[in-house]
């Protein structure tokens, strides 16, 4: 390649503040093919002037730390300040403070605000290489998983456990999500989400409708569900549903405890799953727990609760009904349904199931 050393050398000279005569002397190259350099890299400089000033501004959202708030992190840090304090000075989260030091700071663990700045301005552009699809080794760690039927929470918290000190061997369950889910950012085989506990290779959104009351009786909805429910604070709040085998000819009962998590199953048999035989099925089921853990149960809008009224009276035990299509309501007993058709199966006949069989299934 003509002269690329020499011209490298030469602009280092000249950064030095060598005068072009000298700096040409000293690489070995006539003075007038230094001073066309220094003329060719001039009209460089100015066409890419030209060309930022021709692009239109980055506007940045306000949700991102500017230069002055970090001028300030910098000097609040050097008096001495917490994260804490500076965060209630800017009006800021906290964890926002402790980030934004943790990631930009110095090598020496120092932080200077100029410097993280240009730090930040990095990382910004977009798209990025996915972190599935730029880590080979993670990439099949990951696949390996997901062929022996672990679930992405499942696959993230296994690779903490296993990997505690190698960073790029973690990944979160949204981001092996987004790798099937999202268009674009596929880094992993797509015969795979067959491995998902939906078997979906795309997501459903969340729909919302409004529709009048399914039973004669009237339904306490989930709005009026105590708070002490929805924080999991107090023990003895449930979420239930069926699991249907099948053509629809037999199902299992599965209730979740919100607090604890714990699992019973609600065994039906082959007796169906009207609402005369759920209700008499919940009832010996609640008949084996004390009474300060029957203090609610969740349910869908299912035609098997038509008599929720009789199960509540006869229990002493409430039942709230979530809103129409929203099965995120009930999410803990959502994902314990999932996580039992591995044990079963859609398209089998649940009712051959014994009640110890359930009960093991449930431990």
């Amino acid at each position: 390649m003509p002269l690329l050393a020499e011209r490298a050398a030469y602009f280092e000279f000249v950064g030095q503040g060598v005068r072009t005569g000298v700096a040409c002397r000293l690489v070995g190259v006539a003075e007038r093919t230094g001073w066309r350099w220094r003329q060719e890299a001039a009209a460089a400089a100015a066409l890419e002037a030209a060309a930022a000033a021709a692009r239109p501004p980055v506007v940045v959202s306000a949700r991102f730390l500017a230069l002055d708030e970090r001028v300030v992190i910098g000097d609040r840090l050097r008096a001495g300040a917490s994260p804490a304090a500076i965060a209630v000075e800017l009006g800021r989260p906290r964890c926002t403070i402790s980030r934004e030091i943790a990631r930009n700071r110095d090598p020496d663990g120092s932080y200077q605000p100029f410097a993280a700045q240009q730090r930040a301005e990095r990382r910004r552009p977009r798209p990025k290489t996915r972190k599935l699809a730029g880590n080979p080794a993670l990439r099949d760690a990951v696949q390996d998983l997901l062929a022996t039927w672990h679930s992405p929470g499942q696959i993230s918290a296994r690779l903490r456990r296993d990997h505690p000190g190698r960073s790029e061997l973690r990944v979160s369950h949204e981001t092996i999500y987004q790798a099937f889910y999202v268009q674009g950012r596929g880094a992993l085989r797509r015969e795979l989400a067959a491995a998902l506990r939906t078997g979906r290779a795309v997501r459903r959104p969340r729909a919302t409708s409004t529709r009048g009351s399914r039973f004669v009786a009237p339904m306490l909805m989930i709005s009026d569900r105590p708070a002490e429910a929805d924080d999991r604070a107090v023990p003895g709040h449930w979420e239930g549903d069926l699991i249907i085998g099948k053509d629809g000819q037999s199902a299992i009962g599965t209730l979740v405890e919100r607090a604890t998590r714990y699992v019973l199953l609600v065994h039906l048999g082959d007796r169906g799953r009207s609402a005369e035989v759920v209700r008499d099925a919940l009832l010996d089921t609640a008949a084996t727990l004390p009474q300060h853990l029957k203090r609610s149960l969740t349910w869908d809008q299912g035609t098997e609760m038509a008599l929720h009224h009789e199960f509540t009276l006869a229990a002493d035990m409430p039942v709230y009904f979530c809103d129409p299509h929203s099965p995120w309501q009930r999410g803990s007993n959502e994902n314990t349904n999932g996580l039992l058709r591995q044990y079963f199966p859609k398209g089998t006949d649940l009712a051959r199931h014994s009640p110890e069989h359930l009960a093991a299934v449930a431990a």
